[in-house]
Order: C-alpha cells, then sequence, then structure tokens
C-alpha cells in the first residue's frame, strides 16, 4: 500500500463527537507539556511543478518517535513541515492532538511545537540562554530564564558555564544542543527535527544522539525526525517509515523490513545502509 499507512487511523469528524478542531483556543493544550498525536490524512502538495507528497497517510501516536527516511527529494521535510504550516498541503488534512492545523495561526502554533533544524538556527547576536529562553518569553511564561536553564542541564550544557557565551564559542555539537534546549525549553508535546544531526562530525553526532535518546525517554514527547541515515532512525525511532518520490514505500521497525521488505527499493535502501555500516566497522 504504497502511499498509506495500514495503522493510520480514521480522520476524526465532527459526526463522530469530535469537535475539538473547531475551537481554536485549544491550541494551548499543544504546548503543555502532555505528548500528543500527530496525523496526515490524503495529503497532497505541489512545489512548482514538483508533486512533492502525493496521498500521504501518517500517524505517530502521543509519545511515539517516528523517523522519516529516504534519499533527497523523497518529501520528507515537506511533510515535517505541514505540521508547523511551513507548508500548507494543497489536499488533505494535517492534525496535531486532533486540531487541525489549518485553524490555527501560524505564528501561535509554531510556538508552541519544538522545532530543531539542521544547522540550529541559533541567532548569532544571542547570547546562549537568552536563545534558550526566546520561545518561554514568546509564551509569556512565568519565569522563561528558568524554564532555559533547565533545559540546559537537561542537554548537558549547564547555564553556568555555557549561558553567556555567543552560538560561535561553541563547538557544533554544543550548539546543536543548545538548539535542542531551545526546542524543549517550553515543554511543548511534540517535537519536529529536521535532519538534526547531519552537520556534525562522527564523534559529536553520536554524542548528541545519545543526548536526545536520554531526553525522549525523560520527557516522553512525540518526535518526528526526518533523517537520511537508516541506523539513526533505528536508534531514535519506535517506527521507520521510508519515503520515495513522495510517497511511503514502507513502515516499521528496522528488523521487520530487513526481514520483509515490502518492495524492491526498500531492499535497496537497507542493503546501502548495510553495507556503508559494514565499511565504517572495517
Amino acid at each position: 500500500m504504497k502511499g498509506k499507512v495500514p495503522e493510520a487511523a480514521a480522520w476524526p469528524t465532527a459526526a463522530d463527537g469530535d469537535r475539538r478542531s473547531a475551537d481554536p483556543s485549544r491550541i494551548s493544550e499543544i504546548g503543555s507539556g502532555r505528548a500528543v498525536s500527530l496525523q496526515a490524512r490524503g495529503v497532497r502538495c505541489r512545489l512548482g511543478s514538483v508533486l512533492a507528497l502525493d496521498d500521504i497517510d501518517l500517524r505517530v501516536a502521543p509519545g511515539e518517535s517516528v523517523a522519516l527516511v529516504g534519499e533527497s527529494g523523497a518529501g520528507k521535510t515537506t511533510l515535517l513541515r505541514c505540521f508547523n504550516r511551513m507548508v500548507v498541503p494543497s489536499a488533505g488534512g494535517v492534525r496535531i492532538d486532533g486540531i487541525d492545523v489549518a485553524d490555527q495561526p501560524p505564528e501561535a502554533l509554531r510556538r508552541r511545537i519544538g522545532y530543531v533544524q539542521q544547522q540550529g538556527g541559533l541567532l548569532p547576536h544571542w547570547r546562549v540562554l537568552r536563545n534558550v529562553a526566546l520561545v518561554p518569553t514568546l509564551l509569556g511564561r512565568g519565569d522563561p530564564i528558568a524554564a532555559a536553564r533547565s533545559a540546559l542541564e537537561l542537554v548537558g550544557l549547564p547555564a553556568a558555564t555555557y549561558g553567556d557565551r555567543f552560538p560561535g564559542e561553541l563547538s557544533g555539537g554544543q550548539r546543536q544542543r543548545v538548539a535542542l534546549a531551545r526546542a524543549i525549553a517550553a515543554r511543548p508535546g511534540v517535537l519536529l527535527m529536521d535532519e538534526p544531526f547531519s552537520a556534525l562530525d562522527a564523534i559529536s553526532r553520536s554524542e548528541v544522539q545519545a543526548a536526545f535518546a536520554d531526553l525522549r525517554r525523560e520527557l516522553g514527547m512525540t518526535t518526528l525526525l526526518v533523517t537520511h541515515d537508516l541506523l539513526e532512525a533505528d536508534f531514535l525511532a519506535d517506527a521507520i517509515v521510508v519515503m520515495r518520490a513522495g510517497r511511503v514505500e514502507q513502515r516499521g521497525t528496522l528488523e521487520a523490513m530487513l526481514a520483509a521488505p515490502q518492495t524492491p527499493y526498500v531492499a535497496q535502501l537497507l542493503n546501502r545502509a548495510l553495507a556503508g555500516a559494514r565499511r565504517l566497522q572495517e
């Protein structure tokens, strides 16, 4: 069933008694610290002449971590950005915790969703502590500096040591930890991560991956991760979704895919990933 995720739940409607998306005030619940669900149903998206997403269904359960894997142009980042309205689908819909994101003001929605980019996106002229306190400040939280200090502790960069530094004074791995701290400072129920570790050297990447894995277990956030790396996906996610040309090829664990790849593309992708891993071990 290419393009479909069989385990995707039925799309809730008002007729089913689910009127939650009609209440924009519920957007505050997305950022309440409680893990929330993600759901895309029949999503199609054109970027110019390219059909970037072709009838995608996806469901991520509360507290689950799902990795989107595939080659460049597969549609991974486009799908991820549908959830924070950085991309607007041309058909279908996207919901977070049953709330239709199309009904929500983009700025308010994004402040309640953790988001980590490939290069971190830190403000270079702001010190680390101020960068991390940004979202709690925008949300009007009572003590954004305390929230920032707590987030920095969680990613292993105590504010007493790193809070007064500028991003340019940090290593690449440290900057990504700060970006992760900023994403979780307001305790969102969902975290979107777009190739967050791909620009790091092998040692830094391994360290930050481990830090994130520990953090996710502690906070229990729902996570959607984009990566080219199947082994990274296996380490950080509960389920892997392999995408190709805007469609879903297969969803499952790495072990299940190795045992029964559902398409020739999945088999080829697995073979390349494992061959690369073997070369690194030699």
